[in-house]
């Protein structure tokens, strides 16, 4: 599979999407898909679809279309899907326990390890994921394989210290979804993706208003 030397943050952010609903189409029985029905499903124009997959390599056939099964396992490769990536939560809390009963990590391509907590009371089990007190981690990991993604869901005052814990577990990506907004790029080498559910919402503000602007003419 070749790729662009340099493909843009924006063409990575859409290849989620792209595989959330080919995989939709996938379990319903759709075998085939043209660049310009994948294109009205994503709001795009086929000519960006067809970019955007160029960037990776020649995936459709012409005049045929794209095969939905091969371009979902393609794309699942790209985004790393089938590395099948060991992941911890810390902060076992509200947030925390929401996630790990609600988001499917398996279902994603992730193996949900393991979490830990800072108070004592939340530890034990939550969805089937052990929960550790976070004294626990550096024997937790020395009898188990390093994780690869921490997932920090603390409180945001506990965020930075919460992100040290992680670093400490020898995890290479943190998915923080405090509020407390960290370093994308930290000093050591950690990856690290912010997540603000705000944003979406004043994201979502800002185009109804939009909206209403052009619908009443104000």
């Amino acid at each position: 599979m070749s790729r662009n030397s340099f493909i843009s943050m924006a063409v990575i952010r859409r290849l989620p999407r792209y595989y959330r609903y080919l995989r939709e189409m996938n379990d319903t029985g759709i075998k085939m898909i043209s660049s310009r029905e994948l294109a009205d499903c994503m709001e795009l124009t086929a000519s960006q679809v067809r970019q955007d997959f160029n960037c990776f390599g020649d995936f459709g056939q012409q005049g045929c279309g794209y095969d939905i099964e091969s371009l979902t396992a393609s794309i699942a490769k790209i985004l790393g899907l089938d590395e099948n990536y060991r992941v911890v939560v810390m902060g076992a809390g509200r947030m925390g326990q929401t996630l790990m009963e609600n988001f499917s990590f398996n279902r994603r391509g992730f193996e949900l390890v393991a979490a830990f907590d800072t108070d004592r009371s939340k530890c034990g089990e939550v969805a089937g994921v052990p929960v550790y007190h976070v004294d626990s981690i550096g024997e937790f990991f020395a009898s188990h394989p390093k994780a690869d993604i921490g997932v920090l869901a603390v409180p945001a005052d506990q965020a930075r210290k919460g992100a040290d814990y992680l670093t400490a577990c020898g995890v290479k990506a943190i998915w923080n979804i405090t509020k407390e907004e960290l370093p994308i790029a930290e000093a050591n080498g950690i990856l690290v993706e912010n997540l603000h559910i705000s944003d979406s919402l004043m994201t979502l503000s800002y185009r109804l208003t939009e909206f209403e602007n052009k619908l009443y003419g104000n």
